[in-house]
């Protein structure tokens, strides 16, 4: 069994993966499969390679070097993520940014993903983030944006609000910003780059949205 499922005390997780992988919409079996789930099998992210994959199992390298199999859920959602521009991101956009908590009270970016409108609202609010170590995510809209401070020179500064509060978000030059699409299985081909989004089901650990970057594109968040 994959060591995040091993060890990690699932009821303590809960809350801490409640938006897991973006918190992207399942597809209606997957929703249904996941209401009838106990609630103490939470969602575990995680982040490789695909090795090999067919319609019954996905096979992954996750990014510690440790090979997991993985049943898939009915009818498997796969989006594909891929590149836009920094000058994609607008006012009224609505962003999910995982980043690192700075000593001022900002937050510096690692990545944006700017949603689809048809999946606005998705997973709001700030939280905490398994892409590095102490990294936060938050969901909110761009409430203003201006020119970053000259430390981020040529990147953004975000202002971003969702319910119950607000940050201030410093976007480098440099970092990914990515939106998503419906994808199929032939995204997933062996080397290709992947966040999964999986869950103990009934003690088999189990695929229940994947996330897959095209031609070597590895997912930033």
């Amino acid at each position: 069994m994959h060591s995040l499922f091993a060890k990690l005390p699932s009821a303590a997780l809960a809350g801490a993966v409640l938006a897991a992988g973006i918190a992207l919409p399942l597809s209606a079996s997957a929703q249904n499969a996941s209401a009838s789930a106990p609630a103490a099998a939470p969602l575990v992210r995680i982040r490789g390679t695909v090795v090999y994959n067919d319609t019954k199992q996905l096979i992954v390298k996750d990014r510690g070097g440790e090979v997991v199999t993985l049943a898939r859920a009915a009818d498997l959602p796969v989006s594909e993520v891929y590149r836009i521009k920094l000058a994609d991101i607008k006012q009224g956009s609505f962003v999910g940014t995982a980043a690192m908590p700075q000593p001022n009270g900002t937050q510096k970016a690692l990545e944006v993903l700017v949603f689809p409108e048809a999946a606005r609202g998705t997973g709001e609010g700030h939280f905490p983030w398994d892409l590095q170590p102490q990294s936060t995510m938050t969901n909110a809209t761009v409430a203003d944006l201006a020119a970053a401070p000259s430390s981020a020179r040529g990147g953004q500064q975000l202002k971003l609000s969702y319910k119950g509060g607000e940050k201030t978000v410093i976007v480098p030059p440099n970092v990914p910003v990515v939106t998503f699409r419906p994808g199929t299985d032939a995204l997933l081909t062996p080397g290709a780059k992947v966040l999964v989004n999986a869950q103990e089901r009934n003690g088999t650990p189990t695929a229940m949205r994947v996330i897959a970057g095209r031609h070597g594109f590895t997912p930033p968040m």
